[in-house]
């Protein structure tokens, strides 16, 4: 039986390659940026008016001009105008290109317009102001996003903004979910008295849909002639196979011992933690990564959130999630020397997430997911952790 912290640095040592794809920017949305995004020219492309109003040289307000015949109107979206005349003026849409010979924009809450003419009506300005220059954003060339980052509506805009019709992204990984054992029936079915629906495989599922992975979902029952035949199709397949169930020390509990048989080699087995110290993984010659969780909900949950989603990540190329650390609300008895992943609901107080300990009835308690909103966990080697100390906190919600 290993740590934590050895099972983490055992699966991020295990590296695939998913690839890259091109797809469409309104596809993109979710997905990991594979390439940069570089201005192909300024930001903004020109100097922008940023207020309506009329345009003036400065210099004639310094002098004391106050009344500017106006030219005429310089729209957004139109080709730039040019003041002729020195002490005249030109109107000015918001995201218009500023007007040739004019340098400073006086809203129109501060003149007044009679006449054909538009005087000012307060007695300070300042130089060029609301005029964004060309350029101060970013510069022809430069970088605006880094690769390998999610792609959120912001960088969907910047790529919009410099013409990409289409991003490469970072291929999503070929997962399948397996679910095993015979007492499991479809969530359509009406179980028997010894039956249940299946519940994880749905769970992961929806887990991996939220990072934009549409995995399989199959079923395997506790026969280990099927199950030597499907995990040896899974493995030619995908990348990675999620399985809850099976990897205990039960008689049916094969999945162990076949996929030693097909070549996966165990890389630990047991880890000291509650929930989830059954928990298997293992790698295949073609690198192919086996998360065999164990089959309790709570267990296989927690597992996949603090283990298979860092995995994911790592080999997305995205960097790791911030630490995040929440403080405890009450003070908390944990006996066993194992890591412990606490069932916490949290709130923020002054800036600060704290942590509220949800009673459950164990890792089979499934219902107990819905009230709570992540999981605190308390390293090992202590067995009181008090009200007020602080501990790493995994949110899935």
């Amino acid at each position: 039986m290993i740590s934590v912290e050895e099972a983490s640095k055992i699966i991020q040592s295990c590296t695939i390659d998913f690839g890259k794809e091109k797809v469409e920017i309104e596809e993109a949305v979710g997905r990991v940026l594979a390439e940069p995004l570089i201005a192909d020219r300024d930001f903004p492309p020109f100097t922008r008016v940023t207020m309506d109003g009329i345009a003036i040289q400065y210099e004639q307000f310094e002098k004391g001009q106050r009344v500017f015949p106006i030219q005429g109107v310089q729209a957004a979206g139109s080709p730039q105008q040019t003041l002729a005349n020195s002490t005249h003026c030109l109107e000015v849409m918001t995201g218009a290109i500023l007007p040739k010979n004019t340098d400073t924009i006086i809203r129109y809450e501060d003149v007044e317009l009679e006449n054909g003419d538009a005087r000012i009506t307060v007695d300070q300005i300042k130089p060029n102001q609301n005029a964004h220059p060309k350029g101060k954003n970013r510069k022809a060339g430069d970088k605006i996003v880094d690769a390998f980052q999610i792609i959120s509506p912001a960088e969907i805009g910047v790529a919009a903004s410099i013409g990409k019709t289409h991003l490469d992204v970072v291929c999503q990984p070929k997962i399948v979910i397996l679910s095993t054992g015979d007492e499991l029936v479809d969530i359509g079915a009406t179980p028997l008295a010894h039956q249940i629906r299946k519940s994880n495989s749905y769970t992961l599922h929806a887990l991996l849909k939220e990072k934009g992975i549409n995995a399989k979902l199959l079923h395997i029952n506790d026969d280990k002639k099927e199950i030597r035949e499907k995990l040896s199709q899974c493995l030619e397949t995908y990348d990675a196979i999620l399985m809850s169930g099976g990897v205990s020390m039960g008689k049916f509990d094969f999945l162990p011992e076949v996929l030693q048989e097909l070549g996966v080699q165990e890389l630990f087995h047991r880890i000291r933690q509650r929930p989830g110290k059954p928990f298997w993984f293992g790698q295949a010659i073609n690198e192919t990564c086996v998360f065999a969780f164990p089959g309790n909900p709570v267990s296989t949950f927690m597992c996949a959130n603090r283990y298979f989603l860092p995995w994911w990540r790592k080999n997305s190329g995205l960097v790791a999630n911030e630490l995040l650390v929440a403080q405890l609300t009450t003070e908390v008895v944990f006996n066993p020397d194992l890591n412990y992943f606490l069932q916490v609901k949290v709130h923020q107080r002054a800036g600060i997430l704290m942590a509220e300990p949800i009673k459950g009835k164990g890792s089979g308690d499934l219902a107990n997911l819905v009230d709570s909103d992540g999981f605190l966990e308390l390293p090992a080697g202590k067995s009181v952790y008090k009200k007020g100390e602080f501990y790493s906190l995994i949110l899935y919600r």
